[in-house]
């Protein structure tokens, strides 16, 4: 009853398909497992790119014991008990954490000092950013592992690895499908094998009626949704924007995610129009991090709904892509003496510093005296 994706899982690195860029010859990763350097790190990428595998490699490769918790279901409890058991002789303690991003503030700062001692070295897998999700303390002791989407090649590799044999037609169509997702590619085919006697497109359809796949977070869909939402905003369509936010959210959207692209949407779209904003975006990013769901979605629609009805001016966002425009044309153009610091006696002499109050112009560089992004 072993699920396929576990009993073809690779064992080590001559196995391992994909991420060239942490596990070819001379990158991070390879080094770090070839070395048996023991440290932490977290893993971040889309699902099914293989962030379990690696940390499975790794434990094998320091020869340190291994326990594995998911942030979903596992506490405080789970950890001290790891703690408390009786260690391997000088073996390294490795705590993979999945879904590390659903272990809260408090979880997170119990952790930190078994992680700080050395008692456990922490390998943490997460589909979220690291930056907003893992307390600061944790993640200045971890090294932060970017994961990449497998490439079609890469999955074809990946499902010939499976044993099955599909025709072209039937591979192609689930490269598409899957989207990247290794274990999902894996898991359709071990549902339609059980199903079916052949797999084909026909019977991975029929498959897909009879079978839950979870929602696809990277999938076209999801950016088909997301875009319609902002551009529901966009367009002053409170009743439109509420909907893609009803189809996100009971699809299993993070609700963070969409919280996140409000605050964007406040500076991005509504900006100088309408500075409150800014603030009321935050402020419903805030309480969606603090309730959580399912009560957070009034904050969510409260936000949606002012957003929407908001005025809208894009001159700010407007403006700061001429001036990258022009860092990206001209590069490191000088600043203008008078205004540049001037913290020694030496430099006062050599002109730094010398205007106090100075007209527009000249607080640009030379080449772009007079050059104006907004008004």
């Amino acid at each position: 009853m072993e699920p396929l994706a576990s009993r073809i899982r690779p064992v080590d690195l001559t196995e391992f398909i994909g991420q060239e860029h942490l596990v070819g010859g001379g990158k991070p990763l390879r080094l770090a497992i070839e070395n048996r350097h023991v440290f932490s790190f977290v893993l971040w990428g889309t699902p099914g790119t293989g962030k379990t595998t690696l940390a499975r490699i790794y434990a094998k490769a320091i020869n340190g014991e291994f326990f594995e918790l998911s942030a979903v279901s596992a506490g405080k409890e789970d950890i001290r008990r790891i703690v408390a058991s009786r260690p391997i002789g000088d073996r390294p303690r490795i705590l993979f954490l999945d879904e590390i991003h659903r272990f809260n503030k408090a979880q997170q700062d119990f952790l930190l000092p078994f992680v700080e001692s050395g008692e456990l070295v922490l390998i943490g897998a997460t589909t979220e950013n690291p930056s907003f999700e893992v307390i600061p303390a944790l993640l200045s002791r971890m090294r932060v592992f970017v994961l990449k989407e497998f490439d079609d090649e890469q999955m074809a590799s990946i499902i010939d690895r499976t044993g099955f044999k599909l025709d072209a037609e039937s591979k192609d169509w689930l490269i598409r499908m899957a989207n990247g997702d290794a274990r999902q590619a894996i898991t359709m085919i071990e549902n339609t094998a059980r199903l079916y006697d052949d797999i084909t497109v026909s019977t991975f359809h029929e498959t897909l009626q009879s079978t839950f796949l979870r929602y696809d977070k990277k999938g076209e869909e999801h950016y088909n949704v997301i875009s319609a939402f902002i551009k529901s905003m966009r367009a002053s369509r409170p009743n439109a924007a509420l909907y893609y936010l009803a189809r996100m959210l009971e699809a299993g959207e993070d609700p963070k995610f969409i919280a996140r692209r409000m605050v964007i949407f406040a500076s991005e779209d509504i900006g100088l129009a309408q500075p409150t904003a800014l603030v009321v975006a935050n402020a419903v990013f805030q309480a969606v991090t603090t309730i959580g769901m399912p009560e957070c979605v009034h904050n969510l629609a409260h936000g949606v709904t002012y957003l929407a009805n908001a005025a809208k001016d894009r001159s700010s966002t407007n403006a700061f892509g001429k001036a990258v425009e022009d860092v990206r044309t001209f590069g490191n153009l000088p600043v203008p003496m008078a205004i540049r610091n001037a913290p020694t006696k030496l430099m006062k002499e050599l002109g730094y510093g010398t205007k106090k109050d100075t007209e527009p112009d000249d607080l640009m560089p030379e080449k772009l005296a007079g050059r104006t992004y907004i008004e």
